[in-house]
């Protein structure tokens, strides 16, 4: 069938790159751990010349250690035959290795002198060379150890600055999006192929119109899953790459006395004139595991004619039309009134207006009041606006902090999630924008999809063919090599 062979050479092409592309009868090597001195340093190597080149390296052409065990060997210069380190070598015969290459590793000492030796050693053996910038992660890849989605996801470990980033990224580089989304493609075939079969061959083995109906059964339920994953608020996005919170407010409210109290040292200046901070100032933090871009802003207020001031509180603005998580900061003083939430959402609302903020800007966006200088309250004032829906302290005398970081923690969690492998998010923007064309290229399919408009059924089939390529550009089971330009570009050398 037409599109059965379609798949067949797709997965033909792909052998073929990997034959081509990725072994092509070199060996690479490279630094594999840290560059910088430490106790231990890890020199990779990958290809069809390994065998040869450890046996040059332990000075023993006949060679032959076991496999995935470690050995105490001394390592040569092949070339004066001197030694130059002491350390463990392991053999990983393909395909059981990362690669699915020959590949073995020296474990040696860390100076940048024994790893410029062993580096020069490698160097120097025939069909071996140097290791570009993803390229044992690329060669997994083609020799399918691991689809796009496990890449993206190693790439993301390797980066992982929080606890929750960790959890993120060990999640999907070990499979959790790879399996969710070859269950989509795997059903979508099924369903394009039995249409296939309907087409080519209802008449002649008088297949059931059944199939039709169960056809529009299981297509309805593939997109109800992809909705409801593509339904995820951004978590996955917002704790790959951060949660950008920025801090708002009028001149003087504590906005800088805030930045620093979260960041725990001096980032912005305090100072009592009004209007000292004019433009952003971002820094970035781990709290309580999550990923966090604060950002500290000029005050606003509509009463100047300072152009400096003026640009400050535009770039504010423009700030405040990028972020995730708004904490509207206002002086505790100015909400002694203010007695229930039916009158807080009024005063939120009166505010952002005196502050010259387009409502707009908020659409989308978590915006969360918070109260400075609780310290100027009475103790009845201050009772009564910690029952409303806000958040309360005194940055000066770190009144109600442990309160209010918890309170913020919990504000990062509900917008980022807890990663879980029966739920696995969305991490990059692609992914969403190949789900998304799926779905359009189904409703096409489904709306189109009229024996009595189309005769020639296969016009409509077309569209189950692309929703299929959809999940395949996510996965990389199609040619894309813009897309792996990008996914290997920000990968270091030696992984």
């Amino acid at each position: 069938m037409a599109l059965l062979r379609s798949f067949s050479k797709d997965i033909c092409g792909a052998f073929r790159r990997f034959a081509s592309g990725s072994s092509s009868g070199c060996t690479i090597y490279s630094l594999s751990s840290g560059h910088i001195k430490c106790g231990v340093s890890v020199i990779r190597v990958s290809g069809p010349q390994t065998k040869q080149a450890l046996r040059a390296i332990v000075n023993n052409v006949d060679y032959e250690p076991k496999q995935r065990q470690a050995y105490l060997k001394s390592f040569y210069h092949p070339a004066n035959k001197e030694i130059i380190d002491r350390g463990l070598l392991l053999w990983f015969p393909g395909p059981a290795s990362f690669t699915g290459e020959d590949a073995c590793e020296f474990q040696v000492h860390g100076s940048l002198a024994v790893i410029a030796a062993m580096l020069d050693a490698l160097g120097q053996l025939p069909g071996l060379r140097p290791a570009q910038p993803g390229e044992f992660t690329k060669r997994a890849f083609f020799g399918g150890k691991l689809d796009l989605t496990e890449v993206e996801g190693l790439a993301d470990l390797i980066h992982a600055e929080t606890e929750a980033q960790r959890k993120q990224a060990l999640l999907q580089s070990t499979g959790a999006l790879a399996r969710l989304y070859d269950n989509w493609r795997k059903r979508l075939i099924r369903c394009a192929a039995h249409l296939e079969a309907y087409i080519d061959f209802a008449e002649e083995e008088q297949i059931e119109g059944g199939v039709l109906l169960q056809l529009s059964r299981e297509l309805n339920a593939v997109k109800r899953e992809i909705r409801l994953h593509l339904n995820d608020q951004r978590q996955g996005e917002l704790l790959r790459h951060g949660v950008r919170t920025v801090i708002i407010g009028a001149p003087n409210v504590g906005k800088s006395s805030l930045l620093n109290l979260l960041c725990q040292r001096a980032v912005s200046i305090v100072a009592e004139k009004a209007g000292t901070t004019r433009d952003i100032i971002e820094t970035t933090h781990n709290f309580g595991g999550y990923p966090v871009v604060f950002a500290d802003t000029a005050g606003l207020r509509r009463d100047t004619t300072d152009t400096i001031e003026v640009e400050g509180m535009a770039r504010a603005k423009q700030c405040l039309a990028q972020s995730d998580l708004v904490l509207l900061l206002a002086d505790a003083r100015s909400l002694r009134d203010v007695d229930n939430n039916k009158a807080l959402a009024g005063y939120i609302e009166s505010y952002l207006q005196e502050l010259d903020i387009p409502a707009e800007l908020c659409h989308g966006k978590r915006l969360q009041l918070v109260a400075n200088k609780t310290d100027t309250l009475s103790a009845e004032e201050t009772q009564r606006i910690g029952k409303l829906n806000m958040l309360a302290l005194s940055c000066h005398k770190q009144d109600n902090l442990a309160e209010f970081l918890g309170a913020l923690e919990q504000l990062l969690q509900q917008l980022c999630g807890t990663p879980q492998a029966e739920h696995p998010r969305i991490t990059h923007m692609r992914y969403r924008q190949q789900l998304e064309r799926c779905i359009e290229h189904i409703d096409t399919f489904q709306r189109d999809y009229k024996p009595d408009v189309y005769p020639d059924m296969a016009i409509a089939a077309q569209q189950l063919r692309k929703s299929v390529r959809c999940i395949e550009r996510i996965t990389g089971h199609v040619s894309c090599e813009d897309i792996l330009d990008v996914v290997f570009k920000d990968f270091c050398i030696g992984k």
